[in-house]
């Protein structure tokens, strides 16, 4: 009766974040894979980093990502801010404040959020596409397009960055980055 629970827990990263060590070799498969193949290794590489082993932790989280899909961008930042207090290095609870202040208007803190992530986690390409929307809206485009072109280096077929990345060449034109 308890097997196949079991069999699913064994699947599950009991304590993933940015620490995982399948991490490593999701990422050696991601540049090469196909958009398709693309997308599943993505999914992957985001459940682990979305698990912290700090206990107090994932009930904010959980809270915050449902409050994000409501919208209440307050009340989110409130559970995220939480998140980043019980876990300081867990690179997604991190992640996930700088998205929610970026949809706040507060740039200069999601910027600074960002930039802690990446400490945490250098690879994390949703991050860097993050960074390049913030310094986008704060009229700096040749360090968005930088942040964006990493953002690509990392992950190849990232959904939209591309396209961003074009758009942002063309303004920035032959303007020094």
């Amino acid at each position: 009766m308890l097997l196949p629970l079991l069999i699913v827990l064994a699947g599950m990263p009991a304590a993933a974040d940015q620490t995982d060590p399948a991490l490593d070799r999701l990422f050696a498969r991601l540049p090469p894979a196909g958009a398709a193949a693309a997308g599943a290794i993505e999914r992957e590489i985001w459940r682990r980093w979305s698990v912290t082993a700090v206990e107090e932790a994932i009930i904010p989280f959980r809270r915050g990502m449902a409050a994000i899909g409501r919208g209440q961008w307050p009340e989110a930042l409130r559970h995220f801010a939480d998140v980043t207090a019980k876990a300081p290095d867990f690179a997604e609870g991190w992640n996930k404040r700088a998205t929610v202040l970026f949809h706040l208007g507060r740039h200069a803190e999601a910027a600074q959020a960002v930039e802690r992530v990446l400490a945490l986690e250098p690879r994390h390409f949703g991050a860097w596409a993050g960074l390049g929307l913030v310094r986008d809206a704060q009229g700096r485009p040749g360090e968005a397009l930088a942040a964006l072109e990493r953002a690509l280096a990392i992950h190849p077929h990232m959904p939209g960055v591309a396209e961003a990345v074009r758009n942002l060449r063309r303004r920035v034109g032959g303007r020094a980055i």
